[in-house]
């Protein structure tokens, strides 16, 4: 009963490593190629529950495509660059030694620690049962991957979709480098200080001037922002042309600076009255077109700028209905800015310092004294209207968990205007699993912006880029490319740093006249990732490109689908996959993110291990967590902890108990002698194959359309009602009470080898170890020595009656009732065990009573006796009535319009040998204890 995983499971483990099943199987099997494409993960840490629900996901469908005969080839890979892992080297050295660290020195740190942490996870995944090409794994980080890297990066750099330019990046201070939209998290709870400010109006266009003219000069352009520090890079205010503007009179206000008229978005006005404190009267209304190239002066610098026409980011929903827009510092700012030439002003450093650009304000940081030197200036120039605490989603710097700033820099893009509309089609040739997952990464691609893809790091790959001294112009040709490639795959791209320019340059480049020097910046990781269909997927003989299927986490839509969907469309025109399948967060019981401080992180070692105070966190096993998985709605956020571990568990075992009893009433029984024809089984055991079939069937398509919850819930429910609570519950009496070789009882084990190979294949997707113990200690030989091998489940349609499907059911059904009414006599000690009862039964459906009546004969032999029904209740003798007559007044009954049931004392005395009891008890004098049945048994005859 005790399966002992932490022991068996290893030994078991060990058995497939030394006769090389998977290895064997991926190789010979005759089907087709299946390739499940690994997503990497990074290299620098412990694994966590969520990468076990991932990648035990994988392993579930790999090994289904195994057993049905699929050449599977899973190449597990690991993500090793980064700034997740320089951070880590960082922080384990001394604030000297980080001082000293050149470059290399942090690359090789970095790489010695990726590699290590590489290891630590290969050893964990494998403890998880996974199965895949663990000695040949792909890393980011080895010359062949990186070369492969920058042939994808040269395939875009010639069709034009790489380019550099200074625009607005999200850029993390305390990381100092540009980051991807992947690497941004939105935590809860963020308090901007937002503020409403007034700029004085120095012209109106022609069109508003006869609507708003007569208010000049005491006119004001009312803005509203979240961001204050971004003020001293304000050059225009943008409106939305189709919203009315009103010209509205500002009332008497201890508060408000001296402020006479301002121009606010006509429907606000009510609103703004109130926040502001005061009556707003509006004179006069225009349409936002209307105001285009009216003029305004900025409150804190010496400059005059236009009101510009913005898009549908302008709106009502929140501040006056006028954007203050400063193209260094947003994107919709930068693109307003691009059509009417405004300049991408953006005086801030890396630090996230004000530079000598922003003027008083040099120096401070934007994210704190900057920005109240900011609001604090703009109220002593008497352009502050009010200033309130504003709680919204802000992006933050998902490694550093600290604010990031949206800053012009010059950067290296990806061109995605260039290719959209092929990714957008590519998108649509793929099944997503589950499918709204097509419309998130369609709206995704369709609506963003150009792909930064250079990083301010040096723990990467990096950009091959040459400058000219002279001119600052990149080199970047089909021939520099090629040539750096060749170093790449050679030495790796450690050379960047190791060889002088004159080496990583092509030698029509040496002696040309110009100096050059290299480039510094590396390339985002999620192009390093999402170049793993070139660099492993492609390149790789056995593998194959599209590959299949992807399968990770939901987040990965703006992560690795769509870097590695952006990459390969740009590159090759189509998407790298065929199916993409992804799943949901795993979350504690109550449904709360895992976090250590709250001491609700679920470890998957110590689920396997257990922990210190083992009664309190027992060792479980693997399979166990995989049975976790397979019970789970992926398609959504999924939940685990203490209880549902123990509920898996108390699962897990009913599975396991139901195996060893069909492999210990199997010990004598060898297929190839004792196995009965199908045509002479009896109805019940056909019913059984039947009822099997119905289930493997449904097991099979829970697999086919990965829904692995239709597999747990239905291979539990075979388990506990068809087998534990049905079949073997009335089969231990034709196994126990049985001659050894009677028919009775070799067409009862005939079918339980059927049942019990099945569920051993079955189930050996996700319960691995326990298939191949349950296949180990078959007690007869097969051809297979492992269950792996032996394929997926063997099924007849002969087997699949419709007849039986009809009238057993039905019989179930009785049989449920009548249980009922034995429990409750058992309960209250008129029977102890069933076989004291006999059961009276009225049917009034004449066609159901007639098939009952053929399985109940007058004499206690009838053939085999399998299909009588005191074996299938279970009791010692059954009566069945012809009314309802009898089962009144009985104490222990129940009727209803399809059924009448009574429970009595069984007739007779009960027999020693199989606790029947039977009229015919003592009738022998050889066996005066025994009954009609058991003498002959004993004999062999019955």
């Amino acid at each position: 009963m005790r399966a002992n995983a932490v022991k068996r499971e290893p030994e078991l483990q060990q058995f497939w490593a030394e006769h090389q099943i998977y290895e064997h199987l991926s190789q010979n099997n005759p089907g087709e190629l299946f390739i499940l494409h690994d997503g990497p993960p990074y290299a620098n840490g412990s694994l966590h529950i969520g990468h076990a629900l991932n990648k035990i996901l994988k392993d579930i469908i790999n090994k289904f495509h195994l057993l049905q005969g699929r050449k599977v080839r899973y190449v597990p890979g690991w993500d090793c660059h980064g700034l997740p892992i320089e951070l880590k080297v960082l922080q384990n050295m001394k604030p000297d030694e980080r001082q000293k660290l050149t470059p290399l020195d942090l690359r090789h740190k970095a790489r010695d620690f990726a590699i290590a942490t590489v290891d630590d996870q290969r050893q964990s995944f494998k403890r998880y049962g996974i199965w895949g090409d663990w000695e040949h794994p792909y890393l980011t980080l080895t010359p062949a991957y990186e070369a492969a890297q920058i042939g994808v990066f040269g395939q875009m750099v010639l069709k034009g979709h790489i380019y550099r330019g200074r625009k607005p990046v999200y850029w993390s201070p305390s990381s100092k480098t540009a980051l991807a939209e992947a690497e941004l998290e939105y935590p809860e709870g963020h308090t901007s200080r937002s503020l409403y400010a007034a700029f004085p109006m120095t012209g109106l266009s022609d069109t508003a001037q006869e609507a708003f003219g007569p208010y000049l000069p005491d006119l004001k352009v009312a803005i509203w922002t979240t961001t204050p520090w971004t003020i001293p890079a304000n050059m225009a205010v943008s409106v939305n042309p189709k919203l009315n503007y009103a010209v509205v009179e500002v009332g008497p206000s201890d508060r408000l600076p001296d402020t006479k008229y301002l121009i606010v978005a006509a429907e606000l006005v009510e609103r703004l009255s109130e926040v502001l404190g005061t009556t707003l009267t509006v004179k006069a209304t225009l349409k936002g077109q209307a105001l285009e190239h009216s003029t305004y002066r900025h409150p804190l610098f010496d400059r005059e700028s236009p009101i510009v026409v913005g898009g549908d980011y302008v709106t009502t929903e929140s501040g006056t209905g006028l954007v203050h827009t400063a193209p260094g510092h947003g994107q919709d700012d930068y693109q307003v800015g691009l059509r009417y030439g405004l300049p991408v002003f953006a005086p801030v450093d890396d630090n996230g310092d004000f530079t000598e650009e922003a003027g008083p304000f040099a120096g401070l940081n934007v994210l704190g004294p900057g920005n109240q030197a900011v609001i604090d200036a703009l109220q002593t120039a008497g352009s502050l209207l009010k200033e309130e605490p504003y709680v919204h989603k802000y992006p933050y710097d998902w490694r550093t968990k600290k604010p990031t700033i949206f800053r012009a820099t010059e950067q290296w893009f990806a061109s995605v205007s260039g290719f959209r509309e092929a990714a957008l089609e590519a998108i649509a040739s793929v099944q997503w699993i589950p499918a709204q997952g097509e419309n998130r990464i369609t709206s995704m691609v369709a609506e963003r912006s150009d792909w930064c893809i250079s990083r301010q790091r040096n723990w990467g790959v990096p950009i091959p880029v040459f400058y000219d001294e002279a001119t600052r112009e990149p080199l970047l040709t089909e021939e520099t490319i090629a040539h750096v490639q060749a170093i790449f795959a050679e030495k790796g791209s450690d050379a960047w740093w190791e060889l002088p320019v004159e080496e990583l340059l092509p030698e029509t480049y040496r002696n040309n006249g110009r100096s050059y020097r290299k480039g510094t910046d590396t390339m985002d990781v999620w192009f390093d990732s999402g170049s793993s269909w070139a660099a492993v997927a492609k390149q790789r003989e056995e593998l194959c490109y599209p590959a299949n299927m992807y399968l990770e986490g939901s987040d990965q839509h703006r992560g690795w689908f769509q870097s590695s969907l952006l990459t390969s469309v740009a590159a090759n025109g189509v998407a790298p996959y065929n199916t993409v399948l992804t799943h949901g967060f795993v979350l504690d019981e109550q449904g709360r993110k895992m976090s250590k401080s709250m001491g609700n992180v679920v470890d998957p070692m110590i689920v396997i291990n257990g922990g210190k105070n083992q009664k309190d966190e027992p060792p479980y096993g693997s399979d166990v967590l995989r049975l976790w998985v397979s019970s789970v709605d992926y398609s959504s956020d999924v939940l685990i902890g203490k209880n549902i571990l123990k509920q898996m568990s108390d699962v897990y075992r009913k599975i396991r108990n139901t195996a060893r009893f069909l492999i210990g009433n199997l010990h004598d029984f060898d297929p190839t002698k004792d196995s009965i024809a199908y045509e002479d089984l009896p109805e019940l055991d056909r019913y059984m194959l039947h009822r099997s079939c119905e289930v493997f069937n449904e097991i099979t398509e829970a697999f086919k359309s990965f829904q692995f919850f239709r597999f747990f819930q239905t291979v539990q429910n075979f388990c506990v009602v068809d087998l534990s609570n049905f079949y073997l519950d009335i089969a231990k009496d034709r196994l126990y009470i049985s001659a050894s070789d009677a028919l009775r009882r070799r067409s009862c084990q005939t079918v339980l080898r059927i049942i019990l190979e099945n569920l051993a294949r079955a189930i050996a997707p996700v319960l691995s170890h326990m298939a191949e113990d349950i296949w180990q200690f078959l007690p007869y030989s097969t051809p297979y020595k492992s269950v792996f091998e032996a394929g997926w489940v063997h099924l007849e349609g002969r087997w699949q009656v419709e007849s039986l499907a009809k009238s057993w059911p039905a019989l179930r059904q009785i049989r449920a009732e009548v249980n009922r009414v034995l429990e409750k006599a058992r309960a209250e000690k008129m029977v102890g065990s069933s076989l004291e009862a006999k059961l009276l039964l009225y049917v009034p459906d004449l066609e159901l009573r007639q098939q009952l009546q053929t399985m109940n004969p007058a004499t206690s032999l009838n053939g085999n006796g399998v299909d009588e029904l005191r074996y299938l209740f279970i009791v010692s003798q059954v009566e069945l009535l012809d009314s309802p007559a009898a089962l009144e007044g009985l104490q222990y009954s129940s009727q209803s319009d399809a059924l009448g049931v009574g429970v009595v004392k069984a007739d007779g005395e009960k027999c020693d040998r199989c606790w029947n009891y039977s009229t015919h008890v003592g009738e022998s004098a050889a066996h005066s204890l025994l009954c009609e049945r058991c003498e002959p048994a004993l004999e062999g005859q019955f």
